[in-house]
């Protein structure tokens, strides 16, 4: 019996602040969390579908007493811990070599005193990465980054983003979320980072339909999915059968917002689809999953690096700098 291909599965753990944080609301400095709501709901789909996936953390949440408990009951389920920045600022880019270090280090730490193992996975706020960024990860031993979205629609994000958010009284970094058009051209199969000292750092971007770059991580889809089901299933079903057909492995990202309702999430009525009730997005997300699984065979990012078959790896890449 032919194996089936391989795919991987991962959950940024954006918490309530961090999208206030990132729009520009001053509420976000009262920590507002919706962890405590988050967390059960994802671990019992993930459960009901017996997948094992790879959670992105934030150290901000990981040293408080929810964010902790998070963190300890996902990594007891058997799923694997990664490092999604300390203060979660889309622009990480920004950030000097000294920061990257303290905000890698942090969390970490927090990451370790709450019962998970040292990560070896990250990923950036907002897909931001820089040469220096690949560089320290390799420097302390991280096997994989997954902070590539290689898509054109970077810019139409930014300007619905900041189209809804309050005005902003000094360089905040609005206008440099989520990339440019140049994205597009981005790998999407996993590749290498070849660093200054010749070591190299596995990339395994978040995959963009094969052929038309256009996301099909969670978000996405519940878009979709709010103006017609008919259309986010056929959509989903073109992009899974495109990635076959191309042999792209593909890997879903998701968000707690993917299962939380807009009474659950205070303060995001800016956020796409959270008009929907949470029962409905996650009877929504139990058939993305069950149809990602009628293909391949879902593992989190981790697994996916560790089992995937360096020959057909691609060649090994020159991360030039700037983002």
């Amino acid at each position: 019996m032919t194996a089936r291909p391989l795919a991987s599965m991962s959950v940024d753990l954006d918490n309530l602040w961090a999208y206030l944080k990132t729009h520009g609301d001053p509420g976000w400095q009262r920590y507002p969390s919706f962890l405590s709501s988050a967390v059960p709901r994802l671990l019992e789909i993930l459960g009901e579908h017996g997948l094992t996936t790879t959670v992105f953390a934030v150290g901000a949440d990981v040293v408080r007493e929810d964010g902790a408990k998070a963190v300890n009951e996902i990594s007891a389920a058997g799923h694997e811990i990664g490092n999604h920045s300390f203060g979660h600022e889309p622009w990480l880019h920004r950030y000097s070599r000294t920061r990257l270090e303290d905000e890698l280090g942090r969390t970490e730490e927090a990451i370790i005193t709450a019962g998970a193992p040292l990560p070896v996975g990250f990923r950036g706020p907002g897909f931001s990465v820089t040469r220096e960024l690949v560089e320290v990860l390799a420097e302390r031993g991280y096997a994989y980054d997954a902070s590539t979205l290689p898509t054109w629609v970077g810019p139409l994000a930014r300007a619905y983003h900041n189209r809804t958010a309050p005005p902003r009284t000094d360089d905040d970094g609005r206008d440099e979320l989520f990339g440019g058009f140049s994205r597009v051209l981005a790998p999407v199969h996993p590749y290498r980072w070849r660093t200054a000292d010749g070591s190299a750092l596995v990339e395994l971007p978040v995959t963009t339909m094969p052929l038309f770059r256009t996301p099909i991580h969670g978000s996405y889809l519940l878009q979709l999915h709010e103006i017609s089901p008919r259309l986010a299933r056929g959509y989903f079903k073109t992009a899974l059968r495109l990635c076959r057909v191309r042999g792209v492995s593909p890997s879903l990202l998701l968000h707690p917002t993917d299962v939380l309702g807009g009474t659950e999430a205070p303060g995001m009525e800016f956020f796409p689809g959270m008009a929907a009730p949470g029962t409905r997005k996650v009877a929504w997300l139990g058939w993305v999953l069950a149809a990602l699984r009628a293909h391949f065979d879902v593992v989190g990012t981790g697994e996916y690096v560790r089992r995937r078959d360096p020959r057909r790896e691609r060649a090994v890449t020159r991360l030039d700098s700037g983002r």
